[in-house]
């Protein structure tokens, strides 16, 4: 009984030694792992400890600047230009704008949409258009044919007149008329002293023409002048011949002024006959009809003091009219009348002409004359 009590309280002594020698760690195991120490455990639960989702999302670059083969700036051309930079070469622009119906399927990383691959058309580079205030309109295209330089008049006349409050200086658009009297003219020159538009003699009644007419017609188109023709009126004659006439020699030009009528006295002239007013209009209503079938543009009626007093007044209230009057403003000599040139001097002095020439104005501003000499023309 005393021996078997001793062996116990010495087996127990044995084991009680056995676990004082392992120590605490070794004792605090799960399974073949140990546990960490409470040092430890710290550590690990700061290296592992969640990222706010904020910091994390700020740093994920957006596909389009993700690096690449090409510069960083081209990676950027999504959103334009680089503040500050230098401006985007026209390949780096984005071809269109893509439907959302063909936005690419998407997976969430971190908080942010992120597509699985971008549509192959957002990477294909197209030369943008140019900015709407570059881009030529259909006038620029065109070159501007029809709004010649206005020149700046520079005649001088032989015998000069004071017209008062307005004098021809004060319109910007001069002019001259011509015929076979002005013999060889220089149209370059005549150009530059200021004969912005001409009006060329090319018919009398029924079977004359002026001899200077075609070399005027073609080598003042070649100067630049805006030109036209005119016709002088016989009273011996149909109006439906005499207009056959001037059809016959004076082209159909798109780009011409339109032809004119010269009515008036003529006492050099072989006819002496006076129509009345009534059936002075008539046949001139005949001769113009027949112009503007032709022409596609109304005839503008050239007349002196005398003859419109005596048949014009109050009539072709809808026609251009081209008024003499050398001594006085046209406003004191036809009053009433409305009028598109003023022929006021038939003493003017040029270079280029040797001869005297008469000149002329247009009734209104550089603008209108564009607009006026433009209509169905150029």
């Amino acid at each position: 009984m005393r021996l078997k009590l001793v062996s116990s309280i010495l087996i127990g002594c044995l084991l009680l030694a056995g676990c004082r020698s392992s120590g605490p760690d070794e004792v605090l195991t799960i399974g073949s792992r140990p546990l960490p120490q409470a040092s430890a455990v710290a550590t690990v639960s700061q290296q592992q400890a969640p990222v706010p989702l904020s910091d994390v999302t700020s740093s994920i670059v957006p596909p389009a600047a993700v690096e690449t083969n090409q510069p960083h700036q081209d990676a950027l051309a999504w959103a334009g230009p680089i503040p500050g930079g230098a401006p985007l070469a026209a390949s780096t622009m984005p071809s269109t704008t893509i439907p959302a119906s063909t936005m690419p399927t998407s997976t969430m990383t971190a908080g942010m949409p992120m597509p699985n691959e971008w549509p192959v058309a957002m990477l294909t580079p197209v030369v943008p258009p140019l900015p709407q205030d570059l881009q030529e309109t259909p006038r620029q295209k065109s070159g501007n044919a029809g709004r010649s330089r206005i020149y700046s008049h520079r005649f001088k006349d032989a015998k000069p007149i004071n017209f008062g409050k307005t004098k021809p200086r004060d319109y910007p658009v001069h002019g001259v008329d011509v015929s076979r009297w002005q013999g060889e003219i220089d149209w370059a020159k005549l150009r530059s002293q200021g004969a912005n538009f001409v009006y060329i003699k090319a018919t009398d009644g029924g079977d004359h023409l002026d001899p200077m007419f075609k070399k005027n017609w073609k080598r003042s188109n070649e100067a630049g002048i805006k030109r036209g023709a005119y016709h002088f009126f016989y009273w011996c004659r149909t109006a439906g011949e005499q207009a056959d006439w001037f059809i016959r020699n004076v082209p159909r030009d798109p780009d011409a002024l339109p032809p004119v009528i010269d009515v008036e006295y003529n006492g050099e002239s072989s006819c002496k006959r006076r129509l009345s007013p009534e059936k002075v209009r008539e046949k001139m209503q005949v001769f113009m009809d027949k112009l503007e079938r032709h022409y596609g543009q109304r005839p503008v009626i050239y007349t002196a003091p005398d003859f419109y007093k005596d048949n014009l007044r109050n009539a072709f209230l809808d026609y251009p009219f081209w008024l003499r009057a050398v001594a006085q403003h046209p406003s004191k000599v036809y009053p009433g009348r409305k009028w598109i040139f003023w022929q006021y001097s038939g003493s003017g002095l040029s270079h280029g002409v040797k001869e005297k020439i008469d000149l002329n104005v247009f009734h209104g501003s550089e603008e209108q004359w564009h607009r006026w000499s433009g209509r169905g023309a150029s």
